[in-house]
């Protein structure tokens, strides 16, 4: 590979601006959010999340080795986050169900990759294993551990990651780990505000502002954040909407 000799070597920051640049023109699955829309537009994506979520996913398979992952669908997109961080809540209230993803007492109880159809096929969602991990051996830990960094790392139809924060608590560690990752092998990721009627409106706007800032930074962030509240029903529309328009984007906007 031939040199180029004379060009300056860029700085951490500079070349994290240039990654997100970059990552910026190659269309990477970063749709404007709900609020730059018309009325029109806007309420044609409410419209199509509604419909999207009015029937319950098919559940395809729970995975615990790469080999085992469905053939890939058209779209993909997945939800992480911190065990107790209300995962399981929250997919059960975007399909107004309660069956839709085991709710547990004891946090931690996702243990593998579940693949769930939804829109015939077309798309799945992936309910993945919560960080942190309850009562489990280490071994096992590692071995989920090891199963999700592969999982982000190379499937190719994963156009989003959803990544669970609650809201009383912010981003963690584990959090931090976890866009670490999605920024390194350029995986779109949007962070999704869990319980937020169980922070006050002050501590949830300073937390807001906190974490806009810090996603600035990250090159594969989509720069609007959803608040959400699966026992009030709140940014529920706005979800499904975003998730909605993932799918008509893969067919060059046509609707899906």
């Amino acid at each position: 590979m031939a040199e180029h000799k004379g060009q300056p070597e860029l700085s951490e920051e500079e070349a994290r601006q240039e990654l997100k640049r970059r990552f910026l023109e190659e269309g990477a699955a970063r749709s404007a959010p709900l609020s730059a829309l018309d009325e029109a537009e806007r309420e044609r994506a409410l419209a199509a999340g509604r419909e999207l979520f009015k029937r319950p996913p098919v559940f395809l398979r729970g995975v615990t080795s790469l080999s085992a992952l469905p053939e890939p669908h058209e779209v993909e997109i997945a939800f992480a986050g911190r065990s107790n961080v209300g995962k399981s809540s929250l997919i059960n209230a975007l399909f107004g169900r309660r069956d839709v993803a085991r709710t547990s007492n004891t946090p931690g109880r996702t243990r593998e990759l579940n693949y769930f159809a939804l829109a015939d096929g077309r798309m799945a969602m992936v309910d993945m294993p919560g960080y942190g991990y309850a009562k489990a051996p280490k071994s096992l830990v590692k071995k989920w551990q090891r199963l999700v960094r592969d999982f982000l790392r190379g499937r190719q139809p994963l156009r989003r990651v959803f990544i669970l924060v609650d809201a009383r608590h912010g981003l963690k560690p584990h959090d931090l780990e976890a866009m670490d990752l999605l920024d390194e092998a350029a995986v779109n990721y949007q962070v999704v505000v869990t319980k937020a009627d169980k922070a006050k409106a002050e501590a949830l706007e300073k937390l807001l502002r906190d974490m806009r800032r810090r996603l600035e930074r990250r090159p594969a962030a989509h720069p609007e954040i959803h608040v959400t509240s699966a026992r009030k029903k709140r940014g529920l529309e706005e979800l499904r909407a975003a998730i909605a328009r993932l799918l008509e984007e893969s067919r060059g906007g046509r609707p899906a």
